[in-house]
């Protein structure tokens, strides 16, 4: 299947627009992107007529241009015969908005349309879904433009069983300034499944971390996928949903997923070193982690602190996630010592974690992160910033940023994400360092990059 017209199109018709309800899914999509982006979208509408000044043609078939991609929103009994009138119009694929199939107990009406598009090689997204979003490209979420909160271009591809939480998700990535190549919303996955999405992120340029919400596959469709991430060239991030008895039940009856057994994928997904994330707070961690270290870690982290609390907090954080404080050597602890200030050179702590107090300023920072990157024991830096501390100055991003790009070595840093300090974490992020909220989410970071090292 070749998917590059639906995730960009230069042109889109829009079935099922209403000419009495400006709120139906159709009109909402169809004015979003006649409006706001650059592809050529046609509303379509079996009885014809005007809207807004606009011709609305009674079917596909009745566009004169080529059209690279339908977005159908007619109720499900409908939606074979738009397919079919896509197919014989050429258009070179479709996003099926529509509910009411295999999720609403219709199995046969959902294998329908996926006879019908193999025997044509007609690709399409759904049914059950929300369908695409490309920044500044097109956008077919039945969401009002107004109410969405979009991510920037950026480079995480994210797929998702569920319209909700990708739209949630967006909302999260946006605030952490985290951006995306492609979100896709899968719904059903009737035609287009998670590892057609893999093989078409692997090779996309603009994709360096992809990322999946996963509810459950069908019958062999698990082993499928694993086998396709063996074969990967970018990290991979999972999180999956349906791990209870309870939740198992709910993805049955939102998607007609097979949630399996959980503790099985889990394992396999570490075998092959995918970063399962445990909540949505680490899906977004891990994306922005991996975005900026698609290479992954070993594991020995040097943390610098401020403060020995953050430190503690760190340490056992770390422990928790599996990950190694090694001893700094004699020699890169003297030359801390040797470099720092007098001020604050007898009463810091130069074990790991680092413990510099709230007494240290910018210069005593960046020494010790120099050194530390140069320590053989370790292979990223922890920076916990206490961006209130006196002697911390807004160019600390920045002065870090340059020590881990002349270094060579990770850094992830934690700065509280408040817009006093928003200063010192561009000066991160414009530096592709990954900036945490919260000392366990850089934390957290570091367990992402040691997930995804090469196995």
């Amino acid at each position: 299947m070749d998917l590059k017209y639906l995730f960009k199109p230069s042109t889109m018709a829009v079935v099922g627009v209403s000419t009495s309800q400006d709120n139906h899914p159709a009109n909402v999509i169809y004015n979003k992107n006649h409006l706001r982006y650059p592809v050529k979208t046609f509303p379509v509408n079996p009885k014809g007529g005007i809207l807004n000044r606009e011709t609305l043609y009674p079917s596909v078939g009745n566009i004169k241009e080529d059209i690279d991609m339908a977005v159908i929103a007619v109720r499900a009994e409908y939606v074979p015969k738009v397919v079919e009138q896509c197919i014989q119009k050429g258009v070179a694929g479709a996003v099926i908005i529509s509910g009411g199939f295999a999720e609403a107990g219709n199995l046969k009406l959902q294998q329908r349309l996926v006879d019908m598009a193999k025997e044509a090689s007609f690709p399409f997204v759904g049914p059950n879904c929300l369908g695409i979003y490309a920044p500044d490209h097109v956008d077919t979420f039945f969401l009002p433009g107004e109410r969405i909160i979009r991510p920037d271009r950026g480079n995480v591809g994210f797929v998702s069983q569920s319209g909700g939480v990708l739209v949630d998700q967006m909302v999260k990535f946006a605030g952490q300034g985290i951006g995306v190549s492609l979100a896709v919303s899968i719904g059903n996955k009737a035609c287009i499944k998670e590892t057609d999405m893999l093989d078409w992120f692997d090779q996309d340029p603009e994709t360096k971390v992809i990322a999946f919400y996963i509810e459950g596959f069908e019958k062999k469709e698990g082993r499928k996928f694993i086998k396709r991430v063996e074969h990967c060239s970018k990290p991979v991030v999972v999180f999956k949903a349906g791990k209870t008895k309870k939740g198992i039940e709910a993805v049955s009856s939102h998607t007609a997923s097979l949630a399996g057994n959980y503790r099985v994928f889990s394992e396999i997904m570490k075998q092959y070193c995918v970063a399962e994330a445990d909540s949505e707070y680490e899906l977004t961690s891990f994306c922005e982690a991996l975005s900026c270290y698609p290479k992954g870690i070993k594991g020995n982290v040097g943390i610098i602190s401020l403060s020995g609390g953050h430190g503690v907090i760190a340490a056992d954080a770390c422990e928790l996630y599996g990950i190694s404080l090694p001893e700094i050597e004699k020699e890169t602890m003297n030359t801390i010592k040797d470099k720092l200030s007098p001020e604050i050179r007898n009463i810091v702590s130069l074990a790991n974690p680092l413990d510099l107090t709230g007494s240290s300023v910018d210069s005593d920072i960046v020494t010790s992160a120099r050194h530390l990157s140069r320590d053989t024991n370790i292979d990223c830096i922890l920076a916990l910033l206490i961006p209130y501390s006196p002697g911390v100055s807004a160019d600390i991003g920045a002065k870090l940023s340059q020590v881990a790009r002349n270094e060579g070595k990770p850094m992830i840093a934690y700065v509280p994400n408040e817009d006093k300090y928003k200063i010192i974490i561009e000066g991160f992020e414009l530096n592709n360092i990954p900036v945490a909220s919260s000392v366990e989410g850089a934390v957290m970071m570091a367990k992402a990059l040691v997930r995804c090292r090469p196995c």
